[in-house]
């Protein structure tokens, strides 16, 4: 299938790839380069915590400008700019700075994680649709990829000595060239706006905000707490080497990867609900792992295993909501990419704010609690019917 600029639709959902790409080598670079960043800049993990709450207000107005941009252009320049603006504030990161402009930086940088966010999985949808087939457990697949050679190549240059500002100059570099490639080529489809299609007599989408947006918000809660304080968690509290504290993150991001490169074929197979369910058990399962057994093998192994739940449950949830919204996937999608942020407070700030009253290993209870919350609501995804073809 190819349209008016000979483009298949199979390339460009490879381009696609290539963004979901850009995004997890560069979110990985940064979350791994914490403890570096810590020293450099002379913070403690109470300013680390502060710094990540203003970033995911940022990037949640990154989501809600990508919807603005996507209605008014399409979501291709939403992802365009979205990735150059990633590429600016990752370049920013590597020079040392005084708190205050650092902290500029990265919120910045947080404007352009959360365009980037919003506009990768409204591009997913969309080229899906196109294709006709589940493609976009495969989309995140590259996503995570990235993040598990950005995570090892962190590790490696942190053993040879050299400063971890090298792993997170490529990924500025990467994106930027993905960002200029993807202004012109990335998906140009669009839709319609929820009030028209309401307006026309179509469902409301508001059971499918709820219902995907929670799973969203769970399904990241244990992303950003695994992904934000693996590498301190084993550096700091358990006293893992430098070089090892990354492979937590490299573990989980494995166990990921491994996960959403079948999902697109046992998905469809098994039902949503079902897996659904199962994924969010395996994710509260892998944080019991890691606040109950206090080792740092054991800590890399519960990684792993919540791992396997987050890399299922995020491209079903974003999937569900297009295809259940279809007439107007862009705009739902943007909305339950919103949820993504409510979970990052809860997994990166509250963890942190909590790193120094009760340790990190027991705040790693906290996406227990979470999953425990969410099962029930889970099972409401068997209700959502799916619409007729646009």
């Amino acid at each position: 299938m190819t349209n008016a600029s000979g483009m298949t639709a199979a390339a460009r959902a490879r381009l696609i790839g290539a963004g979901y790409a850009a995004q997890g080598l560069g979110y990985a670079a940064v979350v791994t380069a914490l403890p570096t960043f810590k020293d450099r800049q002379g913070i403690d993990d109470t300013f680390v915590s502060a710094i990540l709450l203003l970033v995911c207000v940022a990037a949640a107005a990154g989501s809600m400008l990508a919807d603005r941009i996507a209605a008014r252009w399409g979501s291709r320049y939403a992802l365009a700019s979205g990735l150059l603006l990633v590429a600016a504030g990752l370049a920013g990161a590597t020079v040392d700075t005084p708190n205050i402009l650092f902290t500029a930086i990265l919120l910045a940088y947080g404007v352009g994680l959360g365009a980037v966010d919003a506009s990768l999985s409204m591009q997913g949808v969309l080229v899906q649709a196109r294709l006709g087939r589940n493609v976009m457990s495969r989309l995140f697949a590259a996503y995570t990829a990235a993040a598990i050679a950005a995570a090892l190549l962190m590790s490696g240059v942190l053993e040879t000595g050299a400063g971890a500002a090298i792993t997170v100059a490529i990924a500025a570099a990467y994106a930027a060239l993905i960002g200029l490639i993807g202004w012109r080529a990335f998906e140009p489809g669009r839709t319609e706006r929820v009030a028209v299609v309401h307006a026309e007599g179509g469902p409301s989408v508001r059971p499918v905000v709820l219902i995907c947006g929670m799973l969203i918000f769970t399904a990241f809660l244990v992303d950003s707490a695994v992904s934000t304080w693996s590498s301190v968690y084993l550096q700091d509290s358990l006293k893992a080497a430098a070089s090892v504290a990354p492979l937590g993150y490299a573990a989980y991001q494995a166990a990921v990867l491994v996960s959403r490169l079948v999902a697109d074929h046992v998905v469809p197979r098994a039902g949503r609900t079902p897996i659904a369910l199962g994924a969010l058990t395996v994710c509260g399962l892998g944080c019991a792992v890691v606040t109950t057994l206090p080792s740092i093998g054991a800590a890399i192994a519960g990684f792993a295993i919540a791992g396997i739940g987050v890399g299922v449950l995020v491209p079903l949830a974003f999937s569900a909501a297009g295809e259940f919204a279809a007439q107007s996937s862009d705009e739902v999608i943007a909305r339950v990419n919103l949820f993504n942020y409510g979970g990052a407070l809860l997994g990166a700030v509250l963890l942190g704010a909590l790193s120094e009253p009760v340790g990190l290993q027991a705040a790693f209870l906290i996406p227990v609690v979470a999953v425990v919350a969410t099962l029930p609501l889970a099972r409401r995804l068997r209700r959502l019917s799916t619409p007729a073809p646009v």
